[in-house]
């Protein structure tokens, strides 16, 4: 098991594309061979994943994909999907709505709903973090970004983080069993803070862990992903994300910023105006519908004061 500082992963980070790209496919082939090519790239149709499928079929043309038919996709990201060859999909054994029913709404961020679900339930280290404080009663730095959200807790609506480790967790884990295939992951550190400090742990191939797993874009960052995008002239699913432009000393997609899950809250109440939700409503009005809705969402994001009718 490897460790790693905060300065070497801004190190890593700071590398030109071309040597990030040859530590990346350096990554997969140690994956690849240790595990005598029984692996597979979880693929979800998005750019990050993309760019991790094509970085692996260049040295392994054979090599599997897995996407995880979850029902919550854009129909545009399905769609791509359905163009790359040698994808085997699979799905979650409960569907969205029973997972919100059983479980609660995703709302915030993972950290803050599975805080928010477990004080619910009474456990003394969630119920402290919301305090501010460690399981022992110390404060702490650390989880004082908790207690501005111990409100929720008398929210009129159930809260948790199990949405994506049933839709998208659960499934792989049980298709890695069935299959014994070692899974590649296309996440990066810099998406959030559980991420950096599972790859400051870890590395990229965190071979001795119980559940074995290679990320190999960890020291990636978004602007990486859109220049490899445009470099290589790679297919990627442009009907949703747009063109790849310039916007300041930066590169964006002129379309939806991230995939994922069409209507996971998670994050929404960063979001600059109009947020994914207000342009939902114009793209995909079915689905905005069934969201806002069918869902309840919409009772959840008045509830958090997050706009989603207009901008």
């Amino acid at each position: 098991m490897s460790s790693y500082t905060r300065q070497d992963l801004a190190e890593m980070q700071a590398w030109p594309l071309e040597r990030k790209i040859r530590v990346t496919q350096a990554k997969i082939i140690e994956w690849y061979v240790r595990f005598n090519g029984n692996v597979a790239v979880s693929f979800s149709g998005g750019k990050d994943s993309t760019v991790l499928l094509d970085l692996a079929r260049r040295a392994f043309p054979e090599i599997l994909a897995v996407f995880v038919d979850t029902g919550l996709e854009y129909p545009e990201i399905r769609a791509f999907v359905k163009t790359i060859p040698n994808v085997t999909w699979i799905y979650p054994e409960m569907p969205f709505t029973v997972v919100i029913q059983k479980y609660g709404y995703p709302v915030i961020s993972k950290e803050v709903a599975k805080r928010i679900y477990y004080a619910r339930r009474g456990s003394l280290w969630a119920i402290q973090h919301l305090r501010g404080l460690t399981k022992d009663g110390v404060p702490s730095k650390y989880n004082e970004r908790y207690t501005k959200w111990a409100c929720l807790l008398d929210a009129p609506f159930d809260i948790s983080e199990h949405c994506c480790e049933v839709m998208k967790i659960r499934p792989l884990q049980k298709y890695a069993k069935s299959t014994g295939a070692k899974p590649i992951i296309g996440t990066m550190a810099c998406e959030s803070v559980r991420r950096q400090s599972a790859y400051l742990l870890n590395g990229c191939n965190s071979f001795d862990s119980k559940e074995p797993k290679s990320q190999p874009l960890s020291f990636w960052l978004e602007t990486d992903i859109l220049l490899y995008l445009r470099i290589t002239g790679i297919p990627y699913a442009s009907n949703i994300y747009g063109d790849i432009a310039e916007s300041g000393n930066k590169l964006i997609t002129t379309g939806v910023h991230r995939t994922g899950c069409m209507f996971c809250m998670f994050g929404v109440h960063r979001e600059k105006q109009p947020n994914r939700f207000q342009r939902m409503k114009l793209t995909h009005p079915k689905q905005y519908e069934y969201c806002i809705n069918k869902l309840g969402c919409g009772a959840i994001l008045d509830y958090m004061g997050v706009p989603f009718r207009s901008a």
